[in-house]
């Protein structure tokens, strides 16, 4: 095999957290690869392993003093409780971001990519407590799948994807 490991590329893996746990919010972190001889001593140069780096930046609230920057760039960008004119203000006002019409359609985008991924998942959320319910009741009851979802009131035109999501 004639392989081409000089084109190996380094690769940086962004994890962006809105939600992390209290003692993780905002802070950045970088984990990287690094040489270590366990038996032997030998070195390479960084550059021939040092290919993978992971960055998790965890968000946070205001109330803290390393709330800035770009934790604070990419809260109030992320933010689905913001209104697009408050995320405005506080880039013009915070970032000295001057908003041209293209970039004001950005941060219209953004507000609506957060919104839209909220609402996916509370969508997911409902979908799958119905389906915890439809097994609940199939369990404790004895009920069909049919039985459990009629008690439950679930339109008919909606049973398909519950009975598909049980088989799984």
């Amino acid at each position: 095999m004639d392989g081409h490991y000089e084109k190996i590329r380094k690769a940086i893996s962004i994890w962006i957290c809105a939600d992390p746990p209290k003692y993780r919010e905002n802070t950045i972190t970088r984990y990287a690869v690094r040489e270590e001889n366990i038996v032997g001593d030998t070195t390479e140069k960084r550059e021939n392993y040092d290919l993978i780096t992971a960055v998790i930046v965890c968000l946070g609230n205001a109330g803290d003093d390393k709330y800035t920057g770009i934790l604070k760039l990419l809260d109030v960008l992320l933010s689905s409780e913001r209104k697009p004119d408050e995320k405005k203000r506080i880039l013009q006002d915070d970032f000295n971001i001057k908003m041209t019409r293209e970039l004001e359609s950005e941060v219209l985008l953004m507000c609506n990519l957060s919104k839209g991924i909220e609402e996916k998942g509370i969508k997911e959320g409902i979908k799958e407590g119905i389906l915890a319910s439809i097994q609940n009741l199939m369990e404790s009851m004895g009920w069909s799948a049919e039985q459990a979802m009629a008690a439950l009131k679930i339109p008919e035109s909606e049973q398909i994807q519950y009975v598909n999501g049980l088989k799984k």
